[in-house]
């Protein structure tokens, strides 16, 4: 088999092994339309409160972040929490939107995630990720008809403390159908280099998939990552910001043995399409607000573009991003 492949994930069969990763204030709807329309095989929502999600005060503005996009065929929704109740009732909420995957956030080393005892907290209780499982697998049982469940870890709290392996082995006991892998602690936050050796370890001691993130910034890192630690898929974060074409140059390295960047008018084209799905959801005045630091990235490359990009960041309408990147459209 080669190096890009299906992946089976519990009872569900993905296409292809390039996944966007959850990250927080980016993975929306419209982002994540336009990481399928340039070859990703299954995306993640922004990570959702459990406790925010069960209170009846926040369940509009969690809506905002569970629905599926169009184009997503297959989609998974991560949740976070530190309660196995609170997280069992969350998941029953997720009914109506019909996710292939629940995904559980053991990841996340951002404090007011942490000092709720989510998120990469859990590294630490790996009895109560596995409590946290059973209590998902539970409702994804009882409301959501049996979907995979699935939980992304950091390797640890701290360098003396990698407790990677006994929480994956945890989460497969308790049902997880797969593991991702970030090789960073917490408290490594997103600094220094991820060690991915960790990956190629965990994939020789659970009888599971293993997913691999980490430092994944070019079609290059991917085919190193999937060859060297032999995982079943790779899920870009940070390096698929701005450059979502970042997964059909992957398929193409992984397929075809090369692959060419964007030109600068697709770069253009996808920004603003990005730009008219988000102002449709969230409305023009916040879509400008929040595409400002995408377009500067997706600019990046372009002849012209520093300038472009003092101005950027004042944009308030996508008329005046259209004024703003005259200069740069071809």
């Amino acid at each position: 088999m080669g190096l890009y492949h299906p992946i089976t994930i519990g009872s569900l069969t993905l296409g292809g092994n390039l996944f966007l990763a959850p990250v927080a204030g980016y993975t929306d709807r419209a982002f994540r339309s336009v990481c399928i329309e340039q070859g990703a095989d299954f995306t993640y929502t922004e990570l959702v409160s459990s406790e925010a999600l069960t209170r009846n005060t926040a369940k509009t503005a969690c809506a905002a972040l569970l629905g599926r996009g169009e184009n997503e065929e297959q989609y998974a929704i991560q949740l976070f929490g530190s309660n196995p109740e609170v997280m069992y009732r969350a998941a029953l909420l997720l009914a109506p939107y019909h996710p292939d995957v629940v995904d559980i956030n053991a990841g996340c080393p951002v404090p007011k995630v942490v000092k709720t005892g989510a998120g990469s907290a859990l590294m630490s209780d790996p009895d109560a990720l596995g409590r946290i499982v059973q209590a998902v697998v539970r409702a994804s049982r009882e409301a959501l008809g049996d979907v995979p469940v699935t939980v992304k870890l950091r390797s640890g709290w701290a360098a003396g403390e990698l407790t990677y392996r006994t929480c994956a082995r945890i989460a497969a006991d308790a049902g997880a159908a797969l593991v991702c892998l970030h090789p960073r602690t917490r408290a490594q936050g997103y600094a220094g280099k991820s060690d991915w050796s960790l990956i190629a370890d965990l994939v020789s001691r659970i009888d599971l998939p293993v997913a691999g993130s980490g430092d994944l910034f070019t079609p290059e890192d991917a085919e190193r990552m999937l060859r060297e630690t032999g995982c079943s898929a790779v899920m870009f974060a940070r390096g698929a910001m701005g450059n979502p074409f970042i997964f059909s140059a992957a398929k193409s390295l992984l397929l075809n043995g090369s692959w060419r960047p964007p030109e600068p008018a697709e770069r253009l084209k996808t920004a603003f399409n990005q730009l008219l799905l988000l102002a449709g959801e969230k409305g023009e005045g916040t879509a400008c607000r929040e595409m400002r630091k995408q377009f500067c990235a997706y600019t990046k490359g372009c002849v012209g573009a520093a300038a472009v990009r003092n101005r950027l960041v004042h944009a308030e309408t996508i008329g005046d991003y259209r004024e703003i990147l005259k200069p740069l459209v071809p």
